[in-house]
C-alpha cells in the first residue's frame, strides 16, 4: 500500500489511533509518580507542535485566515481533544486504580453516540448499537480476565468521576469534528495542538507554584518523547482522518481496541501469557467493530 493511500483507509487509521493511545495509558501510567497531570499535558502538546510544525508550516500560512476567523471553534476543539481531556485523564490516574480507568473508557462509543443525538439528532443505527455493545462486552472481557467479580468489586472514586468527565471531554470532540473548519487536516491538527498548549499554561503555572515539579530522569524524558509524537501528532492526525471518512458514531467503536493492543504489549513487553479469555475478548470487540463500522 503506498503511504499516500493510508490516509484513506478509515480502519487503519482508526486501529493505528487505539494503539497509540494505548501505549499512552501504559505510558502515563508510568510517568504519573514523575511528571504532574497538567505539566505533563503542556509539555506533551508543546512538544507535539514543535514536531508538527515543519509539516505543517505551509498550509498554515495558506489557512490562517480561515483558522483566525474560526478561532473560537479552533480553542473548543483544543479544550474538549487537548487540554481538558488530558488533563483530567493523567490526574485521574493519581486517585484511580487502572482497571477502573480502562472499565469505564470502555463505555467512551456510547458517550459519543449520546453526543450525536443531542446535537444533530443522528441515531445510532440497530448494528451500530448492537456491534458496539458486543465490542464493549469484549473488552470488558479482556480487561476483567473473564472473572464478573471485578466487576462485583468495581468501587467508584474521585478518580473515575475524572476518567467520566475526560470521556465527556473525548466524545464531544469526537461528535463535533463534523463542524471543524474547512482547512488543510495540518492545518487543524497544528492549530488545536498550539491552543491545547496555551490553554494549559495556566494548571501549569499552579502546579509549579505549588511545589508539584517534574522529575527529570531519562525515564521521564523517554516518556515525553513518546506522548508528544505517537498519541499526540499520530493518533489525533489519524482520528481525525478516520472520524471525517466514516463519521463518529461508525468510528466510536474503534476505542475498544486499546485494551485488545494494551493486553498484546502486556505479551510482547512483560511477559504475560495469552489466556483463553484473551481470545474470546479479541473475537468479540473485532466482530462487534466490524458489526459497527459497516455502511
Amino acid at each position: 500500500m503506498k503511504p499516500g493511500r493510508i490516509f484513506d483507509q478509515p480502519y487503519l487509521l482508526l486501529a493505528l489511533t487505539s494503539l497509540f493511545w494505548a501505549g499512552n495509558t501504559i505510558i502515563g501510567r508510568a510517568a504519573a509518580d514523575l511528571v504532574p497531570p497538567a505539566t505533563l499535558t503542556g509539555l506533551r502538546w508543546s512538544l507535539a507542535f514543535l514536531v508538527v510544525l515543519p509539516f505543517s508550516w505551509p498550509h498554515l500560512r495558506a489557512d490562517w485566515p480561515v483558522l483566525r476567523r474560526h478561532l473560537g471553534a479552533i480553542t473548543l476543539f483544543a479544550l474538549l481533544g487537548g487540554a481538558g481531556y488530558n488533563v483530567a485523564a493523567y490526574l485521574a490516574l493519581h486517585y484511580t486504580e487502572a482497571i477502573n480507568s480502562l472499565l469505564l473508557q470502555s463505555i467512551g462509543p456510547l458517550f459519543v453516540g449520546v453526543w450525536t443525538f443531542v446535537l444533530f439528532r443522528e441515531r445510532l443505527t440497530l448494528l451500530q448499537a448492537t456491534g458496539i455493545l458486543i465490542s464493549m462486552t469484549g473488552a470488558f472481557v479482556i480487561i476483567c480476565r473473564a472473572d464478573l467479580g471485578v466487576l462485583a468489586r468495581f468501587a467508584f472514586n474521585f478518580g473515575d468521576v475524572l476518567i467520566l468527565t475526560a470521556l465527556v471531554f473525548y466524545a464531544l470532540y469526537t461528535a463535533l469534528l463534523r463542524r471543524r473548519p474547512a482547512v488543510h487536516p495540518m492545518s487543524f491538527l497544528a492549530a488545536t495542538i498550539a491552543a491545547s498548549a496555551v490553554l494549559v499554561v495556566p494548571p501549569v503555572v499552579w502546579e509549579v507554584a505549588t511545589g508539584h515539579l517534574p522529575v527529570l530522569t531519562t525515564a521521564t524524558f523517554g516518556a515525553l518523547a513518546y506522548v508528544a509524537i505517537f498519541p499526540s501528532v499520530l493518533a489525533y492526525l489519524c482520528l481525525n482522518r478516520g472520524i471525517e471518512l466514516i463519521g463518529a458514531n461508525r468510528a466510536a467503536p474503534f476505542l475498544h481496541l486499546m485494551p485488545v493492543f494494551g493486553s498484546v504489549m502486556a505479551m510482547v513487553f512483560l511477559g504475560e501469557r495469552p489466556q483463553l479469555f484473551h481470545g474470546l475478548g479479541y473475537a468479540l470487540v473485532l466482530v462487534g467493530i466490524f458489526i459497527a463500522a459497516r455502511r
